[in-house]
Parts: structure tokens; sequence; C-alpha cells
């Protein structure tokens, strides 16, 4: 359907991609994951033709057909109804609907046969094209992603872009694409929407291709995940699962091969010294010494999962109650959010803050935050001090700062050498600590606010939508900073791997009041699945239960075998050099005994000397014929 061969492409003199190829079947499902700054979009804006290559090409089938939703529709806008444009996905149904129209007004004042003949030819093909199911389509798909009746006809530039962002691919999803590009899909969806819209992409009938940093998506809808990693594509067949798995097996194979060289070249560097000055030896010598000059050397692997290091302390701890919430009410007119809610935060609590948008989650923590004016009473504990982290708040770096200088007016009083480390666990290594702000990418401006927010020895998290622009390493840090963290927090967030590695306790907002369950995300999805079972919650509310996976077998490598071969081999190899080196030890010993003037002048005692001495020697020829039978045959595999 698709072909890219022998693809580079270049920022500057940068190599972003070096010789990549790759082929897209139909009804392929990838995930495609790498850093930020990998080149991820870049992919998806080749293969649209938005960018072009500077080597290699990309061929596709006539009826490849391709839809590509990215973040730069989050600008688009229009007083069109939100219905009304996702129905611009029927083009010809469209035009045919107007000419019907325009033919029914004719036949009003001017009837004729042929504008009868001409109505239904026309009719016939718009009931052929699916015209009179189209707008029941778009609403279904609409509802899906989160929006209510009453909303589809309103003006598309009412909406936040978050909202605009899913009125388009509402209307990419009702093209139908033969080839779907889907760049960071649920950074703007609540969970029913991503649940939604992973039963949806499982059913849908055409390829697909998404970026996300949301593992438990990829999980669902992905069965081929390609990483770009050192400017090149790595395929595995298989969903994300499977990739941990076989990228892990990739990673053991490859470190043993790089020990098992290493070792190779250990040894036999240690046979050219031992044997340089021997003329017996000069052939072997040179041979080992030609191999080693044209062994293509391996790399060691590099450790790609990032470790948190440091804890983040603050002054004092709070006292035993954070905040507590006494018959709180907010509404923003008609639009009711909360009413004579209670709830009480407790030091300790780490609070996921769940549910469907537009329910009033980032109202609360605004409410939290004491940046809200609602009717009721909020009492904040002894001792707390908040920190508020939400996207809006990237504005407030200081774009002339440099990343370092940002963090040291985060009021932590570390040291630099302090700080450099703790950039480090957010991935700004060496010189990257002394770069502008105005010249990071959203993704890092949001890792530069994160560690601000937890340097600043605040004892109270407000985080909203945290994990929005991070790549899965970057996720990955922000939970164990959040697990290593003492204090409280409470976290908006869509992302479920992020919830449930982090929250001790779920929230959400429902009949206007603040509901608790006392446990994990898992606990919670379990405990919900058996109400939804008991009928105390309606099937509408309900995600459907996606069937289970089956794993694809984890395809082991032949080479396995000899990297396990060789492995012996070389501790065999290890054993008998200490062998020899004590039976060198010990030929040397009998050798000065042997040439000793006591020995020559007793004929006794130079028979058992020279006894001795001939059985070390021929102790040690023998050690060294195992070792070089054993290098033999480690040479066999490796070279």
């Amino acid at each position: 359907m698709l072909s890219i061969q022998n693809l580079s492409f270049y920022f500057g003199s940068r190599p972003l991609y070096e010789n990549i190829s790759l082929h897209i079947k139909p009804k392929d499902r990838i995930g495609l994951i790498g850093a930020n700054g990998t080149g991820k979009s870049t992919l998806l804006r080749l293969i649209t033709g938005e960018y072009t290559p500077d080597a290699g090409s990309i061929g596709k089938a006539k009826d490849c057909t391709i839809g590509f939703l990215n973040q730069d529709l989050l600008s688009y806008q229009t007083e069109d109804s939100i219905l009304s444009v996702a129905l611009e996905a029927f083009e010809e149904a469209n035009l045919l609907q107007h000419q019907i129209n325009d033919i029914l007004h004719q036949l009003e004042t001017n009837y004729s046969d042929g504008l009868v003949d001409k109505l239904t030819n026309l009719q016939s093909r718009f009931e052929a094209l699916g015209g009179y199911t189209i707008e029941s389509e778009a609403e279904a798909i609409l509802e899906g992603l989160g929006f209510a009746t009453d909303d589809l006809q309103k003006p598309l530039k009412q909406f936040s872009g978050g909202w605009r962002m899913r009125v388009m691919l509402a209307k990419m999803l009702l093209q139908k694409p033969a080839l779907l590009l889907l760049d960071e899909p649920t950074n703007h969806l609540d969970m029913p929407s991503i649940q939604w819209l992973e039963e949806y992409l499982n059913n849908y009938e055409g390829a697909i291709m998404i970026v996300t940093h949301d593992r438990e998506f990829l999980q669902n809808t992905a069965n081929i995940i390609i990483e770009i990693t050192a400017r090149q594509l790595h395929s595995y067949a298989g969903d994300y699962e499977f990739f941990v798995e076989e990228k892990l097996l990739r990673r053991e194979m490859q470190k043993a091969s790089y020990d098992n060289q290493q070792a190779q070249i250990r040894q036999t560097e240690r046979f050219i010294d031992r044997f340089r000055a021997k003329a017996s030896k000069a052939r072997q010598v040179q041979s080992r010494v030609k191999s080693l000059e044209r062994m293509d050397k391996l790399d060691d692997i590099v450790d790609e999962n990032a470790k948190v290091h440091f804890r983040f302390n603050f002054g004092q701890a709070s006292g035993k109650v954070v905040a507590e919430f006494k018959n709180i009410s907010k509404a923003y007119g008609e639009n009711v959010i909360l009413q004579n809610a209670t709830a009480t935060i407790e030091r300790g609590d780490k609070i996921a803050l769940i549910g469907a948008n537009g329910r009033g989650k980032s109202t609360l923590l605004r409410i939290l935050d004491k940046s809200e004016v609602v009717t009721g009473e909020i009492e904040i504990g002894y001792n707390v001090r908040d920190s508020f982290f939400a996207q809006h708040q990237l504005e407030s770096l200081d774009l002339e700062n440099e990343i370092l200088t940002e963090l040291k007016q985060a009021g932590s009083n570390k040291t630099e050498t302090e700080l450099r480390t703790i950039l480090g666990c957010f991935l700004f290594n060496g010189e990257d600590a002394f770069k502008p702000i105005k010249v990071l990418s959203g993704g890092e401006k949001s890792r530069v606010a994160l560690a601000k927010v937890l340097l600043s020895e605040a004892n109270f998290l407000l985080l909203d939508e945290p994990t929005n622009h991070l790549d899965m390493q970057s996720v990955n840090i922000l939970i164990q900073a959040l697990n290593q963290y003492e204090g409280t927090f409470i976290a908006i967030s869509h992302d479920r791997h992020f919830v449930a590695n982090i929250a001790n306790k779920i929230w959400y907002i429902e009949d206007h009041i603040i509901k608790e369950y006392p446990g994990t995300y898992d606990e919670y999805e379990y405990w919900r699945s058996q109400r939804a079972e008991q009928g105390k919650v309606t099937k509408s509310q309900q995600p459907k239960a996606e069937p289970k996976k089956e794993k694809p077998p984890v395809n082991i490598s032949p080479d396995m075998e000899k990297e396990k071969q060789i492995k012996k081999l070389n501790k065999n190899l290890e054993m008998i050099e200490q062998d020899i080196i004590g039976l060198e030890k010990e030929f040397k010993l009998k050798e000065e005994a042997l040439a000793s003037p006591d020995v020559y002048e007793n004929p006794k005692k130079l028979a058992l000397a020279s006894q001795s001495f001939a059985i070390a020697k021929e102790n040690l020829a023998k050690k060294q014929r195992e070792w070089d039978k054993i290098a033999t045959e480690i040479d066999s595999f490796v070279l």
C-alpha cells in the first residue's frame, strides 16, 4: 500500500534518518514510538508529502488515501456548526445533496420529465453513497468523542482548541482514508473518549499509524511497534507488551555479543603479547593481529531507562488534614459543576482525579489553589504549602532564562551541582542546562516546569495533565519522582498507565459531587466493572470490554544458542588462564631450582629436580594446548 525505500532526511547538517525502509500493508496497526526529537512527527509529514526526503523515495498505491491528524489543526476556526464541519468529510454526497435541493426547488415552479429523471439519478447515487445516513453517522462519532447532542449545532469557533481537535478527528474518521496518521490523538481526549476511540480503531478497515505516549492506548490499538532510535527504524511484530519483552531480549543478545567480543579481543591480545617473541607462533600471532584489524566492533548497549536518584524535600510536613471541602458549590451560568460537595484530603494522599471532560476536574484544582471563587467553605490545613502545575503555566517560564537559571528560581536552595543532577534526571544532560527556554519544544518546557514544581519544596502538589507532550521516557521519570515524593498530591490525567502507577486514591465527579474510591486505579476499574455487571451503572456509562489480545510468540533467535556457547567457552578459558598463571609460577620455581649449584653438585637432587621440572613443563604445555583449542573454537564462532 505504501513503501519507503532507503530514505534519508536532514535538519540542516543533522541527519534525522539514514537509509530507512518501511512497508505499510492494508489493515496494519502501527505504533510509532521514540524519544522526543527522534523524528516521529517528521516521519508522518514525510509520508503525507509535506516534507521532501533528501534521499530515497516514498511510493504509494493509487487508491491509498491518507488522513493526517496533527496539532496544527488546533488553530482551525469557523462559524459553521461542528456537525457541519464533520459532514465536510462527505464531499461528493454534499455536492449531490446541493444538486438535489436545487432540482427540488426548480420542480416547484417548472415541472418536467427531464428534471424528474435527473433527480432520480442523483438520488440513486446519493443513496449508494449512504447519503441518507451520513448525518446520523457523524452524530454518533461526535457524541462518541464526548460532545453532547445539544453541542452539535453550535459554531466550531465557540469551542476550545482541544474540542476543535475532536471535531477534526471526527471529520477524518468519517472520511475513512486508507491510511490514517494520528499524531498524539489522546492529548485532548478524556478517558471515556479514549476508550471509545480504541474500540473504533480496532474495527477500522484501513491501516493506522499512531504516535502516542499513552502506553495503554498503544497496547489496545497497535499490533506492530516501530521504534525510532539512532536514525533507524526498528520493527517489532506485536503489541506494546510484546515490544517491551522482545526489546529486552534483543538488548540481552546485544549485550552478550558485545561482552563475548570484548572477551575475545582481550584473549586475542593476550595471545599476541604472550607469543609475539616466539618464532614457532609467528604465523598464528600475525593471523590474530589481522583478525583484530578486520573485526567489526560491536557497540555496548545504552541504558535508556533513566532513573531518578534524588529525593524531593520540603521544609515542613503538613498537618494531618491537608484540605477539606464543606458544602462547596460552583456553576458557570446554568452549567452546574459542584453542588454541596464535601471531601477531605489527608497527608500522604496520592489522588488521581479522573473522568470525562467538562465535569469540573480543572475547576476543582483551581478551587484548591484558591484562584476560583466558590460558595461554601474550603479549609486548607496546617503548614500546607502548595504548588500548581498546568499547561498554561508554561507561559510563566522566562523565555530569556537558561534552564539552569530557571531552576535556581524554584526556591529550593540546591547547589548548581545538585540542580544539574536533577536536570539529568529530566533528560537535560551536559550543556543542555544552558539552553535558553525560548528554544525548547513544548515537551521540553513541560519537563522544566515539572522540575520547578517538584523543586519548590511544596508539600502539596496540584498537577493538571502533567503528562501532556511528554514522551514515554519522560512519563516514566515523572512516575518515579512522584513515587519518591513524600508529600501529598492530586493529579488530573487521562493517561491510564500514569494513573495506575502513582495513585492510592481515585476521585471522580458524579452528580455534581466529589466521589472517592480508596484504592489504586486497577482496583477502581475492577470495582467499576463489578458495579456495571450488577446493573448499578448503565451500559452507556461503561466502556465496552476489550477482548484480551493474544500475545504473539516471542521469536527466539538461533544466535542465542551460539551466544550461550560462546559465554560458556569464555568462562572455561578464563579458568584455564588462571591455571596457566599458577603453572607458570610453578614452572619458574622448578627452573630456578634446577639451575641451583646445590642441585648440580648432588646427582640424586639433580635427578629429582629434573623430573619435577619435566612434569611442570608438561603440565604447563598441556594447559596451553587446552587454551589454544578453546581460543580457536571461539574464533570459529566470532570471526
